[in-house]
């Protein structure tokens, strides 16, 4: 449970098992949160992701070897997006590195992931002058979504964030305890992320909420978190990427960067200049359905050309949206492709992400 469980089931919230963790599916119902959070603002308890702190003369060149993305280009208070990649050039998780100080980083990873990621972190930690802790036990974390979240934010902590860029954080001082307020959103919409001492999260929670009321602020569940990514074409780990996915199959290419080596950069840069046999799209229906993750996709001939990783109805979009790895011969845009669901071949066409558009 997270330090918010009590709240969730005051609020009537669907709790069901996440990563490990009783987490709330929904509260007042996936379209009316996903819309909440397009329109106004929304509030999600993300408290189950994990948090490693790393720190060190060492921390740079550790994080340069395990991280694919350039670890050098992150500022002090600035964020990047970023994965570790396996052996089989596959992708061990996915995270964002947060720069404390210079030799200071926070990594946040996936919920599901925690102890995969520390034992992975651990096993290559040997030969580096660093120290890595894991204190996601102790941190809660609470998502601020939505055209409003930008007044809401500033209103509670009286401090203008308008100023705070895309990945980047500030850290303040709230009922004597420090805050982390990031833009690292994960929803398409603007927002902030939380991180603060499991202590005094209930009490943030229960402040948004109520001043947040005249912004018709909403409780978001995991529901309405998937759908909203989706719109955007934002991955997410166990589903369209995984350990047996690489990030140029992913289009993750933009963060593997080739100017420093990492583990099995070799076999990825070998891998991007001879060219990928699959491919991760977006496909949109064009005939009634709802893609599911591990749906077949066909050809025009029921010729199997890969498979669903995730898809919804976008409540926004106002379609049937997917994301799925096909054979590069197929993955152009326009392209038609044909989902099996329940025997019967249903039409599609792949699009360019992102399906929503601000």
């Amino acid at each position: 449970k997270t330090a918010l469980y009590n709240q969730h089931v005051n609020l009537g919230a669907k709790m069901v098992d996440f990563g490990g963790f009783n987490m709330p599916i929904q509260y007042s119902g996936i379209s009316i949160e996903h819309n909440a959070v397009r329109n106004d603002v929304g509030i999600f308890d993300v408290s189950h992701m994990g948090e490693f702190i790393l720190d060190g003369n060492d921390s740079i060149n550790f994080l340069e070897y395990v991280c694919s993305n350039d670890i050098s280009k992150i500022e002090i208070e600035r964020a990047q997006y970023n994965c570790f990649i396996n052996p089989n050039g596959g992708i061990v998780d996915d995270l964002i590195v947060y720069r404390i100080d210079v030799n200071k980083f926070m990594l946040v990873v996936n919920a599901s992931n925690i102890q995969k990621d520390w034992i992975w972190l651990n096993t290559n930690l040997k030969g580096f002058n660093c120290t890595i802790t894991d204190v996601s036990e102790s941190t809660g974390l609470i998502s601020v979504q939505g055209p409003k979240s930008i007044i809401l934010v500033s209103e509670l902590f009286d401090y203008k964030f308008e100023n705070l860029k895309k990945f980047s954080f500030k850290n303040i001082i709230f009922q004597n305890e420090n805050i982390m307020v990031s833009n690292t959103g994960y929803t398409g919409s603007p927002g902030y992320e939380l991180y603060a001492h499991n202590k005094i999260i209930p009490n943030v929670w229960e402040q948004l909420l109520n001043k947040g009321e005249k912004y018709n602020i909403k409780p978001i569940g995991l529901g309405a978190r998937d759908t909203l990514r989706m719109e955007m074409g934002y991955c997410l780990y166990g589903n369209d990427i995984t350990d047996s996915t690489s990030p140029i199959e992913a289009g993750l290419g933009w963060i593997t960067k080739f100017s420093k080596k990492f583990i099995n950069s070799d076999y990825l840069l070998l891998q991007k200049e001879s060219g990928i046999s699959r491919k991760l799209v977006g496909f949109e229906l064009t005939q009634k359905g709802i893609p599911r993750n591990g749906y077949r996709i066909n050809n025009s001939n029921a010729q199997s050309i890969g498979y669903v990783t995730s898809g919804t109805m976008g409540p926004s979009v106002k379609k049937a949206i997917g994301l799925g790895y096909v054979d590069v011969d197929y993955a152009n845009e326009n392209q038609e492709i044909f989902l099996e669901i329940r025997n019967k071949q249903i039409s599609a066409r792949i699009v360019k992400f992102p399906f929503y558009k601000t």
